[in-house]
Formats: structure tokens, sequence, C-alpha cells
């Protein structure tokens, strides 16, 4: 027997396990623990020890009481693919904006000499108390900045050089710094900077593959912009306060204008958030190109729903090392056509805007080689997305009786009170549905999605469709022959997003997904008068975390789970509300969704940009579900 098996037999026969202080404590009913077991015990108690570890994880996340009947680390590690007992790169969500602010520590850059914007200064003091009155470790510049010393070779010449700077430490998450202007003096610099990179860039490439590090060290001498003192730009966010910018903030102003003002704008102040400040209002602004904003009123709102969250979970595509990879032949899935006419009905609606190549809005060479690096080698940027979840797949029963879920064994990672296996290794959770425990299979979870930077309205079968799997762990299928093209088969960042919501549904809403379902992404949201009978909106109220986060998926998982407290039945389409980004909607049928979506549009219910956020959040405010 290996560790899992004798925990599971003895925890049938009555007898208890739990750790002290590192060492395991066992309390077992008479007779039951023999000589032999306990040579057995004492065989594996290393692996003993190290499951009962994984199987009770404690952590901050896990206090958040959930009426799905599991936890918050379960969740994240289903919808994140994490199996096994200490799988790499695990992290357990948090969601909570108390709890996130309590782990970021935040610096802000001193002003520059002679910065005289009285609104933007008294801000930025206001900023300050409010971050440390959430829990924030607001540090100094003095505390947060340590000496980093630079070594470059200079190519051609094969000169060494060595130089220091005042460096942001790598655990800084955030440093808060105001927009300022480049002199002629430095903008000279900067040109010198930018032609020694592109005269070395070739050498350079021969020689290693540069880091992000590596690239601003070479061309950034000669700038002022706070990333430039950032150690590791992977870990810290640059946070810009700004003018407040009118014309981007204007619901008027249409969204693919937006695009281009927001782009523009995060790259030339080389930041990742912006933050623009008027007299009345305070807007916030990342790559998610949202155009929300906040009255001075609720600057409490704007700090801990909005700001917080997006500093603590950063914009991070899913790195291709993720996925186990393998390839399909798109034309023997009945999927992939519904997914191209899925993107080809829903061009007239103008909702999944073309997007843009990286290399038409950054200019700079450097700064395109930096942020190849930071998008892990995507070549374009596309705002939403479109996926068809294929029906979930189960091996013998969907769903079990107690007596049946008595006999199962523990899973390596989880707490046998959530998730056990049978014989087969089939994983079976234990949820809450209507006030009552259900034992349900954990399908596997397949869906073919737009790969990243594809035209979505316009989707080529063999280019632009991949093929995302959730097992224990995440799949992904590239179309048969990729491999030898050189198509940038880049999964989405909403990939965490995509699969929460298709196994939220297999769980908790399954007549949604039995046939399969289409799911859309947009970055605007419906008017409350839209829905209609058996349509749901959920989400109104969550942080607004950015995508490319497993806590985006989490956010979803919850908003469907939800439902099934609701009683509801019929269920036609959900629309899962992410503040601050958009809209995912998951429907019974493709045509219905794409007509209700279509007529939403005409009738101006629904539209690109934030302005419906408002009505939603005025009827919703309370998280009542529309019905």
């Amino acid at each position: 027997m290996n560790a899992s098996e004798i925990l599971a037999k003895l925890t049938q026969q009555g007898v208890q396990f739990w750790v002290e202080n590192n060492k395991i404590n066992i309390r077992s009913p008479k007779g039951v623990i023999t000589s032999t077991i306990k040579a057995e015990i004492a065989t594996y108690k290393g692996d003993i020890l190290a499951l009962l570890q994984e199987m009770n994880l404690v952590t901050k996340s896990a206090s958040e009481p959930l009426s799905q009947g599991i936890s918050l680390p379960t969740i994240g590690r289903l919808i994140g693919g994490f199996a096994g007992e200490s799988p790499v790169g695990y992290q357990p969500p948090i969601i909570n904006p108390k709890l996130m602010a309590q782990n970021l520590n935040v610096t802000f850059r001193p002003l520059p000499d002679g910065y005289h914007n009285q609104i933007i200064m008294k801000f930025r003091q206001e900023l300050a108390l409010k971050l440390k009155s959430f829990g924030v470790n607001v540090l100094s510049w003095q505390e947060a900045t340590t000496d980093i010393f630079y070594d470059i070779r200079i190519p051609i010449l094969n000169l060494n050089c060595s130089f220091k700077i005042k460096g942001v430490r790598a655990e800084i998450d955030a440093v808060i710094d105001v927009e300022r202007p480049n002199s002629w003096l430095r903008k000279l610099g900067i040109f010198i900077a930018e032609t020694f990179y592109k005269l070395s860039y070739p050498w350079l490439l021969n020689q290693q593959k540069m880091s992000v590090v590596q690239i601003a060290k070479l061309s950034s001498w000669a700038e002022d912009h706070a990333a430039k003192y950032v150690e590791d730009p992977t870990n810290t966010q640059v946070i810009i306060l700004s003018d407040i910018n009118y014309d981007f903030i204007n619901p008027l102003t249409k969204y693919q204008e937006k695009i281009r003002i927001g782009i523009n704008t995060l790259i030339k102040t080389f930041s990742e958030i912006v933050i623009g400040i008027s007299p009345e209002q305070i807007s916030i602004l990342n790559m998610n190109l949202s155009d929300s904003t906040f009255f001075k009123s609720e600057m409490d709102a704007f700090v801990s729903n909005s700001l917080i969250p997006k500093v603590f979970v950063p914009i991070t595509p899913l790195l291709m090392s993720r996925f186990k990879i393998a390839q399909y032949n798109p034309y023997m899935s009945k999927y992939t056509p519904k997914l191209v006419k899925l993107g080809q009905e829903l061009a007239s609606t103008g909702l999944l805007p073309p997007g843009f190549k990286l290399a038409e809005l950054i200019k700079r060479k450097s700064h395109r080689d930096i942020v190849n690096v930071i998008v892990n080698g995507r070549t374009g940027v596309s705002y939403g997305f479109v996926a068809y979840a294929e029906p979930p797949y189960y091996v013998g029963k969907p769903e079990i009786s107690t007596y049946e879920w008595d006999k199962l064994l523990p899973v390596a990672g989880f707490s046998s009170n959530e998730i056990r296996k049978n014989d087969e290794s089939r994983r079976y959770i234990k949820i809450i549905i209507n006030g009552e425990y259900v034992f349900k299979q954990i399908p596997d979870i397949w869906l073919v999605s737009s790969r990243s930077g594809s035209n979505k309205t316009d989707l080529n079968l063999e280019e632009d469709i991949i093929r995302i799997g959730l097992k224990d762990d995440l799949h992904l299928q590239l179309p048969v022959g990729s491999l030898s093209r050189k198509s940038d088969f880049k999964p989405s960042y909403d990939i965490y997003v995509m699969l929460a919501i298709s196994l939220a549904a297999a769980l908790y809403t399954p007549e949604l997904i039995k046939n399969g379902a289409p799911i859309v992404h947009f970055h605007g949201y419906p008017a409350f008068d839209w829905f209609k009978e058996n349509e749901y909106c959920v989400g109104v109220n969550n942080p607004s975390v950015p995508c490319g986060t497993y806590e985006s998926g989490v956010f979803n998982f919850l908003g469907l789970s939800n439902l099934a407290s609701q009683q509801t039945k019929n269920i036609k389409l959900v629309s899962l509300i992410e503040p601050d980004h958009g809209t995912n909607f998951i429907a019974h049928d493709m045509d219905y969704l794409v007509d209700r979506l279509k007529h939403g549009c005409v009738a101006e219910q629904i539209e690109l940009g934030g302005q419906h956020f408002a009505s939603l959040k005025a009827n919703l405010g309370d998280g009542g579900i529309p019905i």
C-alpha cells in the first residue's frame, strides 16, 4: 500500500490523523493499529506527513466562508490544473482585498524638483494614507531601494563597464510615480541609447537571449521613468499619477479610439497602471483598457476594490510551460466550425475589435523587445475572446451516493472532505446544491478557443483555433502542422476564466453545458434592463482583478456556483461581470446568445466601455441576480 491507501483504509476504520509541530498524531479505536500497520505507517511516515499537510492546507484564503461547500484552495487547484502534493507555481488564491492589501509592499518615488501640480500632490498624500489604512506596507523610498550594480559589456568595442544606481528592490510590488516629461537633453540621450541598442542588438542576440533587465540596462540609461529603477520588472509594477484624460473617459469616444489612447498612454509612461486625477474624479487605466471612473468621495472603493486587486495580481500571460502540448485536427471537431461561426455572427455587433500589432504602436525597438519578453512572445494584443466549451467528459457515474463517497480514496493535495477518487482515479467532489451535499465526478473539460491576437470575427480554422483541456493538469492542443509554421499560437490571457466557467457550469448548472456552450468575452457591459426571464447576472461587486490571473477564474467559478443556491431553472444565459474589465457570457445555445447580443447592441443596451456598468451597480449593488 502507498501513503494515500493507508490513510484511506484506516480513516474508514475510524482512525483519526492530524499534524502538530510537524509530527503525525494518531487516535484509533482499540485493536485497529496492529504491529503490521505500525510498521507500514513507519515505512511511509514521510509521505503520510506530506499528504496530511497538503490535505489539511491552512492558508489565509482558506478562511473565506464559501456557500459552495468547498474551499478557495480547492477551487484554485482545480481550475489552475495544479495536481499533486506540491505543485510547482501553486499559490492559494486570495480574493479578499483586505488580505490582498496585507500582502503588498508599495513605495512612492520622490517628486521631481520644481513639481507644482497641487491636485496630484494632494491626491498622492491621500493615496498613501488610504493604502496604509487598508493594511498595505508603504515603505519610504530609502527603505524600498538598494544599490544595484550593473556590469555591461559593450559589443563590438569589447569594453566592460560597471556602474551603480539606486534601484527598487525586487520584493516591492509597486512603485508610484508622477508623469515626468523628457527634457531636450534627455531626448538626445534617449536617441543615442536607442541607436546604440539597435546597432548592438544582432551581436547580443547571437550571444544569449536577453532578459527584461538586460535590455533595460542597455537602452534606458538616459531616461527618467520609474521602470528604469526597478530591479525586477516582472514583479514590481509601475503606477503613474497623471492628469485625467477626458477623451479616454468620455462615453462618446469610440472604443477603438480608446484602445489607441490607452495603449499609447501606457507606453509613453512606461507603466502598468496610470491613475488619472482631476479635481472631481479618479480614473484608472491598465492593459485591460478599463475606462472606469470614481468620484473623489469614492476613494475607499477605488483603493480597495480597484487599485489593490490590480497591484496584487498583475496581468500576466499563462506560460506555455504550464501546458502539456499536443496537436489536434480542427477538421475532425464539430466545435471548431461552431466557433468560427460564432465569431462571424458577432462581427456586426462591433463587440470584438480587431486589436493591434505590438510593432505598430511601440516604435522603439528596445521597448518592443521588453514587452515581447513580458507577454511571452505574443506579437499582438486583442480585446475579447470567443470560445466553445465541449460537453463535459465523464468516465463512470457522474454522481454518486454518500455510501459510495465514503469508500473513496484521498487525493494528494486536496482535503479528503472535499475531493476523493475511485479505483480508476476519477476524482469526485463534495459540493452544496440547493442546501444539500451532493457528490459529483469532476469531468474532463475541453474547449476550443481563439488564439491570442487573432481576429475573433474572422477565424481561420487552421491558424486561429486552439484546443484547451483541463484534467488533473492543463492541456494545449495546436492545429496539426502548426509546430512547423511561424504563426503565433499562444493561448488567450483568459484561459483560467474559460476553464473556470466551463467547470463550474458542469458541476453546478449542467443544463447550460450538457450539449456544449458558447462563451464570449468583451470589454463592455449590458444594461440592467436588457435582461429577460431565465437570464442571470453575477459579479458586479467583485474586486476588479485583471485578466490573466486565476483569481479572475475563481470569481467566475463562484459566480456560476452561486446560481446553484438560487434554485434557478431553465437557465438560458449567464452574464459574469468583471469590474474594470468587461463581461463574460455563457449560454445554452449559440443562436440564442448571438441573437440576444445583437439585439442589445441595436437597442444600445450593450456597448463597449463602462457606460452601462452604473445601471448594473445601481440595481445589483446588493449582489442580487435578475430573473
